[in-house]
């Protein structure tokens, strides 16, 4: 798991992997962009959950997911979460899943405007492959505003 906590870039760890997200020149309040050298990528197979922290209340408008895969054909899971209350309750955003099939399909952009107000903690959990096969899960770009 990578646990993120942010006013804007200060990582927490606890027990989780650290992670350093940097803006991308845009107005929004954090990233991750493999472009730039920080996509997130799980050191082992199985699922997976990124979670952003933040020590003030904010208003999400606007979520952006880019997924790449260009070695191995599966189909992914994804779920995104918000809280109101620091990561007590959680209540979804989406559940999508899609098939990568290189060398013909092998990115997955995901594109999402969103009226959240409030929230405290974001999560991405992926399932890489929902057959259960060896895939680990990664996001090339996690952006929102």
């Amino acid at each position: 798991m990578f646990t993120r906590r942010s006013k804007l870039a200060r990582p927490a760890t606890s027990g989780a992997s650290r992670t350093h997200v940097r803006g991308c020149g845009i107005p929004d309040r954090g990233s991750a962009d493999t472009q730039r050298g920080t996509g997130l990528a799980a050191a082992q197979a199985g699922e997976q959950t990124i979670r952003l922290l933040f020590d003030e209340l904010q208003r999400i408008r606007h979520i952006r997911l880019l997924f790449h895969e260009d070695q191995q054909a599966r189909t992914q899971e994804f779920v995104l979460r918000w809280s109101p209350d620091g990561g007590q309750s959680y209540r979804d955003i989406l559940r999508q899943q899609y098939t990568f099939s290189p060398p013909g399909m092998t990115r997955e952009c995901e594109d999402y405007a969103v009226d959240l107000a409030g929230v405290t903690a974001l999560e991405l959990r992926i399932v890489p492959d929902i057959s259960g096969g060896d895939a680990r899960a990664s996001v090339a770009q996690l952006r929102i505003a």
